[in-house]
């Protein structure tokens, strides 16, 4: 019988059952993490454990060289100078609950020469002040080290500062709102409870001066934003939401002000308090549910190393930072560092870890002249690159990007549903007209209560954030699953698709084909026509080339030009060749194999296999189960292409197709009112992936692919695919919810406000609570990426 697993205290690892570590009463895994929780409970911090809600990392047992974090062009570029020391904001992985940052914040507090620290479990970030002069930082992150959080550089600092300082303007505009709403609701609630007025007259007037002046603050600097909003849109000549807003506040404070300077009857000081508490509570959730995907972005900035280090000409190393760097440098990367910049790999095969651009959880074995990508990994062995792109030009950097415009996309629902409010509001204003005139006639002291509870109760505030509330979780939510929109329409056309073409080489199948047998039939023997295709092949950037990949060419090809569809050709020791389709490469009918030949004779038959990747099957069934159709369109011949489909169950299959045979073969389905999504990864599927529905391709295929595409996968799982797709139409369903819930509200409240049913208070409320649905509502697709990821 086996022995039970016992979990480290610290990191909750298995601990292996040789010679475990123990530490007074509990067992560990490796001294990293007995030492740190043995300083844990030394310095009084035991009360971690006890809080926690996720394990802490594994910590390694050797200390981090982070001497480097001290050099001053870092500290210049990284950090800025407050009273009486500098500030940093660093990332780490490794801080999964609050009780880390409670940790964090105490553990750093402890430290001779900090100043003040803050710890952000949600985004991950922690803030440092420190004095220079009484501690190196080095020493502090030394200390994070220990704990098991590593620290990384926050890359776009300004950004994150811009970010927190606005974070904090609203939290206070919330606060100061929510603290004057309710002092006015208690003195209003008093003045209401005069149902006989018995109340003396000074002291009416006493309390109507004390909500003036709680409310004040309430309307000009907690309810600034939707005032400047109604400026920018005077200005533009067009009212909207926020024009609404504002003059429904401001009307309700300056009718309060002047009835409580004549002593009017009444006041409605509440209801423009109330208005606009409630409604920076939601867009405080709408920001929230942007801030998702932004988080996003802060992953893929964690991956980004502090200092590369480059190889001399002479052999010599010397550390720089990776702005630094230029193509054709070589970098060496030590075990457990990031790569800082996209490169081919030199000399001997290294395990990296790409969980962050693939999602991946295993590293990934790269061979020597395989790309290595900036943001990876290298695990237990030292590798060497050569550069081949820097800064802006790499994948991290590109994906980082394609996360940022994601979030500010305008589809044509989110247009559609602006122009619906836009007409609803100035509609809304001439029925307010309207009101106020017939209550002039009917209950003239009622005209201008009822107008206002009809202004407030109607604003189009719930109409407004239904499209980009659910957006805004939906592009957070696909971003979490390892996809990235493109293109503003790709989720609504994604969430209609009825149809699947997928293409073979490195969609479906592993993109690693093999050779299964060479057949010879003129001068070359198998090893020479092996080289010369080695040659044709080597810089051609298809997946065929992995096949001869093993093979030493000796000659190089020169004026070697790819025809889609067909094959390549080009000149080997001077003569020309062509490798591809035996009609095209040999003159013959062809067979499904690949021949080299001159165009008019074969001179040698290549057989090639490859596998299905092993998530196809899965992806395959779990769109099926979408009740997707799938079809599978291939350049590759019919023999490769029907062993393909029958390992996975696909019946619709069409082989030697060339980019316009595909593009045809989706404007086919289209043509019988099919919506078709496209998934590729290869050059040749540019076309198609342009001319499709809507497209998906491969983080690991050809860019000008990626370009054409409307979503890109980030890793070379299928499963994102059904992921995406779930994702989009639970966007749509949640979009038709709130909007459904918006034209359901004001269809019942405005004619209830009109008939002056509702007071100006509970207009409030009502328009708030409308607002809050919507974007709680768009919140749910949080918490389902949440469990796809699980």
């Amino acid at each position: 019988m086996d022995a039970p697993v016992v979990p480290c205290h610290h990191c909750g690892e298995p601990v292996a059952s040789g010679q475990p570590v123990t530490a007074g009463d509990h067992v560990f895994c490796c001294e990293g993490c007995a030492a740190a929780a043995t300083w844990i409970q030394d310095a009084d911090l035991g009360s971690y454990y006890r809080l926690r809600s996720a394990n802490a990392n594994r910590v390694q047992a050797d200390r981090l060289d982070l001497d480097s974090w001290d050099r001053t062009e870092l500290l210049d570029e990284h950090s800025r100078a407050v009273e009486g020391g500098r500030e940093i904001v660093l990332l780490t992985d490794g801080m999964r609950c609050a009780a880390c940052a409670w940790l964090i914040d105490r553990a750093l507090a402890r430290e001779a020469g900090v100043l003040d620290t803050t710890a952000n479990a949600v985004t991950g970030r922690i803030r440092i002040a420190w004095d220079p002069a009484r501690t190196k930082l080095s020493a502090l992150l030394q200390r994070l080290a220990m704990l098991g959080y590593r620290p990384y550089l926050a890359t776009g600092d300004t950004r994150e500062q811009a970010r927190l300082s606005e974070r904090r303007r609203w939290l206070l505009r919330l606060g100061v709102a929510g603290l004057g709403s309710l002092q006015a609701m208690m003195l209003a609630e008093a003045l209401y409870l005069d149902v006989n007025a018995t109340m003396p007259l000074p002291t009416r007037d006493l309390f109507r001066w004390l909500t003036f002046l709680v409310s004040t603050p309430v309307v000009f600097y907690s309810g600034w934003p939707f005032l400047a909003g109604m400026a920018r849109e005077l200005r533009a000549r067009h009212v909207g939401m926020d024009t609404l807003i504002a003059s429904s506040t401001l009307l309700a404070y300056f009718a309060s002000l002047v009835e409580t300077i004549r002593g009017g009857t009444h006041v409605w000081y509440d209801a423009a308090v109330m208005f606009v508490f409630l409604l920076l509570a939601a867009r405080m959730l709408e920001q929230r549910a942007r801030n998702v995907a932004t988080a996003q972005v802060d992953a893929l900035a964690r991956a980004q190393p502090v200092f590369a280090i480059r190889e001399r000409n002479d052999g010599t190393r010397e550390s720089v930072p990776p702005s630094a760097l230029r193509t054709s440098d070589v970098v060496c990367v030590a075990a457990g560092d990031g790569v800082p910049a996209d490169g081919v790999l030199l000399d001997a095969a290294a395990d990296f870890e790409e969980a962050l651009l693939t999602g991946e959880s295993r590293p990934v074995r790269r061979r020597a002249g395989e790309t290595v990508y900036a943001g990876t990994t290298c695990r237990e062995r030292p590798a060497r690159l050569r550069v081949t792109a820097t800064g802006t030009a790499t994948r991290l950097s590109q994906l980082a990007e394609l996360v940022d415009r994601a979030q500010g996309h305008r589809p044509p629902l989110a247009r559609v549903a602006d122009r619906i409010g836009r007409h609803f509001v100035v509609s809304l204003l001439v029925l307010a007209v309207a009101v106020y005139v017939g209550w002039r006639f009917y209950q003239p002291e009622r005209a201008f209560e009822v107008t206002l509870a009809l202004l407030v109760i109607s604003c189009p505030c719930a109409l407004s954030l239904s499209v980009p509330a659910v957006l805004a979780a939906a592009h957070g939510a696909l971003a979490r699953c390892g996809v990235l929109a493109t293109r503003p329409e790709a989720l609504d056309t994604l969430a209609r698709a009825t149809d699947v073409v997928f293409d073979k080489t490195g969609t479906l199948s592993d993109g690693r084909p093999a050779r299964v047998a060479a057949d010879v039939f003129a001068e070359l023997d198998a090893e020479a026509a092996t080289r010369v295709v080695a040659a044709l092949e080597q810089d051609s950037g298809h997946p065929i080339a992995t096949a001869f990949a093993d093979i030493d060419a000796r000659d190089a090809a020169t004026r070697v030009v790819a025809r889609a569809g067909l094959g390549v050709e080009g000149d080997v020791d001077g003569r020309h060749w062509r490798f591809g389709r035996a009609d095209w490469a040999a003159g013959r009918d062809d067979d499904g194999a690949l021949w080299l030949g001159d165009g008019a004779r074969g001179v040698a038959r290549f057989t090639l296999d490859e596998k299905p990747r092993d998530d196809a099957a899965a992806a395959i069934a779990a769109l099926r189960a979408q009740g997707m159709r799938i079809h599978l369109a291939s350049g590759d011949g019919d023999a490769a292409v029907r062993r393909l489909a029958q390992a996975l169950g696909i019946d619709s299959t069409l082989a030697r197709q060339s980019p316009e045979d595909k593009l045809a073969r989706v404007r086919q389905l289209q043509s019988e009112g099919r919506i078709v999504a496209m998934v590729g990864d290869g050059l040749n599927d540019a076309p198609v992936l342009a001319g499709a529905d809507v497209s998906v391709a491969m983080g690991e295929g050809a860019p000008l692919a990626q370009q054409a595409a409307d979503l890109v996968a980030t890793g070379p799982s299928l499963l994102r695919i059904a992921d995406a797709v779930r994702v989009a139409r639970l966007s749509r369903r949640l979009v038709k919810q709130n909007l459904a819930w918006s034209a359901g509200y004001n269809l019942l409240a405005v004619p209830l406000a009109a008939a002056g049913l509702v007071t100006p208070w509970i207009a409030a409320l009502g328009m708030a609570v409308s607002s809050l649905v919507v974007t709680l509502n768009a919140l749910r697709l949080a918490r389902t990426s949440t469990e796809m990821a699980a």
